[in-house]
């Protein structure tokens, strides 16, 4: 499992985002402090808290172009 620090502020972005994680096969979650929902789907993203930053984490080992592509929503 890999975990990636992003920020999702905006709706384009959270569309953005699922369009993108959608295209892999790997289970993966958001977190919200204690708060966990499915990555792919952008009813329970739209749950969470977006004005703080969220962790993803990927379970899956081979994830390093779903990391490379995940630079757009870096937490800056």
């Amino acid at each position: 499992m890999k975990s990636v620090s992003i920020s999702l502020s905006e709706a384009e972005l959270v569309k953005s985002f699922v369009n993108l994680v959608n295209k892999y096969d790997c289970d993966m979650d958001l977190r919200s402090g204690r708060f966990v929902v499915d990555a792919k789907s952008i009813l329970g993203i739209f749950s969470l808290n977006l004005s703080s930053p969220l962790t993803l984490e990927i379970h899956c080992d081979d994830c390093d172009q779903l990391i490379e592509e995940l630079k757009t929503f870096a937490n800056v």
